[in-house]
């Protein structure tokens, strides 16, 4: 099978030992992982033993949808005020109800094959045109662990005219269609949870006002 005992698309084989070989929680073994898909990213269906507080044990079965980490920054120019955000197409937000799915975002994208830092510095210059200096590392979250064993690494950065080195708006070869936002911080967090409604950019702007850059002394 692609992904197992084959090199699936990307490359990759083994792809159902993931898992196996933990050993920080005592209280869990796993007994399989299924790899139920495996074109760009990776589907499995891992069942375990898992030891209940009371000492008794049940097998469960945990579906996990493995994209890879990644890693998104915000952009501030603490004189003016402002943050620079992008409006983008999420399909899935679309599907599920929201009016257009066009989202309001942090500049953002999978880590690859860099750290990630490097990673978020090359998203930043092809979503928003700004090749930005020294970099803040905020936190790391895993944004939803019930299902997605993704890890976002959180960054903050100052921009202004200065960091301008080119137009921004993604990657036309990877289907991107960015419109670069800026916005002023106290209309920004206005606007979170009515047409801002991303979690990852929800959270940088609230992390903005409370601790970060706009912070009140």
């Amino acid at each position: 099978m692609p992904g197992i005992d084959v090199p699936d698309r990307r490359g990759r084989t083994g792809l159902d030992q993931a898992g196996r070989g933990l050993t920080g929680n005592p209280r869990v073994t796993v007994r399989e992982v299924r790899v139920l898909t495996s074109n760009w990213f990776v589907t499995r269906s891992t069942s375990f033993d898992f030891q209940h507080s009371d000492g008794h044990v049940s097998v469960e079965e945990r579906e996990t949808y493995d994209r890879g980490d990644g890693a998104c920054i915000l952009l501030y120019n603490v004189a003016r005020r402002t943050v620079l955000l992008s409006r983008q197409f999420r399909f899935p937000a679309y599907v599920n109800g929201h009016p257009d799915g066009n989202l309001i975002e942090v500049a953002a994208g999978l880590l690859d094959d860099d750290d990630p830092e490097s990673a978020i510095r090359r998203e930043a210059e092809e979503e928003t045109g700004h090749t930005i200096g020294p970099v803040e590392h905020v936190f790391d979250v895993f944004m939803s662990p019930g299902s997605v064993t993704e890890r976002l690494h959180f960054f903050a950065a100052p921009y202004d005219e200065g960091t301008r080195s080119g137009a921004g708006g993604g990657l036309q070869e990877e289907g991107e269609d960015i419109e670069v936002l800026e916005l002023g911080i106290d209309e920004a967090l206005a606007r979170i949870g009515t047409d801002i409604v991303d979690a990852k950019t929800i959270m940088l702007l609230q992390w903005s006002a409370l601790t970060g850059p706009f912070a009140r002394a």
